[in-house]
């Protein structure tokens, strides 16, 4: 019950009650009656005018993200963090800041120290050609042979390697064999496509190291650093040349 429909209880209450119980119920009407001063003077809390289905809250919501996604595309990652603070403080409870959700994430993965381990269960091709060591600049892509979107960047991430390998860039896809794939069918696609580039199955700790919740996803460890976190389609041959 709220405290309007206590008041007109206690009011009519008190108007049949006994003589000896009117005074605590018009203390008690006093009080709720405080109350409703109190509640109609408070200031507002901070982001509270950004509820989900808000238009206004909503379209400034989208104009602050959309400047944070331009400033982590230019590398600006510690003023695109401040604006994405700025976001969740204010516009915490909008549709568009859970559509930041996953921007935030893999924002707070850059900087991050490259594993001390990589926890590697299977090499499937390339092996011998990889250095994981922590040294020079290393793409990681987080794929899986099911994923229709994951095939798709495969014949870019070929053309990057062929590219940028004579100037130290490494590429290593990483796989968990999950849902529907397996082994053979990971062996066949790589036959298949002439993937070039080493491939291996992870155990998960990658993908929880990186910050994986859903893929194709990549990162770019520089010299023992993550300094990079995206999807592969967003990341620019430029950008992978800036690391080398």
């Amino acid at each position: 019950m709220n405290t309007r429909s206590s008041l007109v209880l206690l009011s009519l209450l008190a108007a049949c009650a006994p003589a000896d119980k009117v005074d605590a119920m018009e203390q008690r009407l006093a009080t709720l009656e405080e109350e409703v001063k109190t509640l109609k003077s408070a200031p507002a809390r901070p982001g509270a005018a950004a509820t989900a289905g808000d238009p206004a809250a909503e379209a400034a919501a989208d104009v602050l993200l959309k400047e944070i996604a331009s400033l982590a595309r230019e590398g600006k990652y510690d003023e695109a963090k401040a604006k994405l603070a700025t976001l969740k403080a204010d516009h915490g409870t909008t549709q568009t800041y859970k559509k930041a959700r996953r921007l935030e994430q893999e924002l707070e993965i850059i900087g991050k120290a490259a594993p001390a381990s990589w926890e590697i269960e299977k090499w499937y091709q390339g092996q011998d050609t990889v250095k994981l060591d922590g040294s020079g600049t290393t793409l990681v892509v987080f794929w899986e042979e099911w994923c229709p979107h994951c095939k798709r960047e495969v014949p870019e991430l070929i053309k990057t390697y062929d590219a940028l390998k004579p100037q130290g860039l490494q590429v290593v896809g990483l796989t968990k064999i999950t849902k529907s794939s397996t082994e053979e069918k990971v062996m066949s696609f790589l036959s298949e496509n002439k993937v070039n580039y080493p491939m291996a199955k992870e155990t998960g700790a990658l993908s929880e190291h990186f910050g994986v919740s859903g893929i194709p996803a990549a990162a770019v460890v520089k010299d023992g650093k993550i300094v990079w976190r995206g999807h592969p389609a967003s990341l620019s041959e430029d950008q992978l040349k800036s690391w080398l």
